[in-house]
């Protein structure tokens, strides 16, 4: 028989799962508590939740939010990352931290309805920022209309050239008719 804490613990757990933009699994057998306060802190820092979840409890809120195909990887010890914001900023810090000597395992995450293996995670992990990419289509937007204006620019000196010498020459025209 389930305790009042457990279904509110269920609840609380469906309830960040609904709401948040990308779910990210891991494994952190054999990180140091150093470690995983480190962890935290840059996942804090990006808004996301980093909880440490029982996975009975976690397969019934996975349930409940109607994330199909999750439960199959809540096996062993299992941490949940909930992005807020940013969808991939949990992946990219999860990999970081992974790639600099951190124990964590990459399980699975969850993201626009989809279940993401391990694979795929690394993958989105490696992807450029949000800002990065929208820098790159500013670039890419101005970067015709700046030629454009540079086009437009070397028209205009010719053409005033082209004037400032026809009017040269009539100068000189005239003083050696006046003359």
């Amino acid at each position: 028989m389930p305790t009042d804490e457990k279904r509110e613990s269920v609840a609380n757990l469906s309830r960040k799962m609904s709401e948040a933009r990308s779910i990210f699994l891991a494994d952190f057998t054999g990180v140091d508590v150093e470690s995983v306060t480190r962890l935290r802190r840059s996942l804090r820092g990006a808004s996301v939740e980093y909880e440490v979840v029982k996975n009975r409890l976690a397969k019934l809120a996975v349930e409940d939010a109607g994330l199909e195909g999750l439960a199959d990887f809540l096996r062993g010890p299992t941490a949940m990352a909930f992005a807020q914001d940013d969808p991939v900023a949990p992946a990219k810090i999860l990999q970081q931290f992974i790639d600099g000597g951190g124990r964590l395992a990459i399980k699975s995450g969850y993201m626009d309805g989809q279940v993401l293996t391990a694979d795929r995670v690394e993958e989105l992990s490696k992807l450029p920022s949000r800002e990065e990419l929208l820098g790159r289509v500013m670039s890419s937007v101005q970067s015709p209309i700046y030629g454009f204006g540079s086009t437009l620019s070397g028209l205009l000196r010719s053409a005033i050239g082209v004037l400032s010498a026809i009017e040269e020459q009539k100068r000189n025209d005239q003083s050696t008719d006046n003359s």
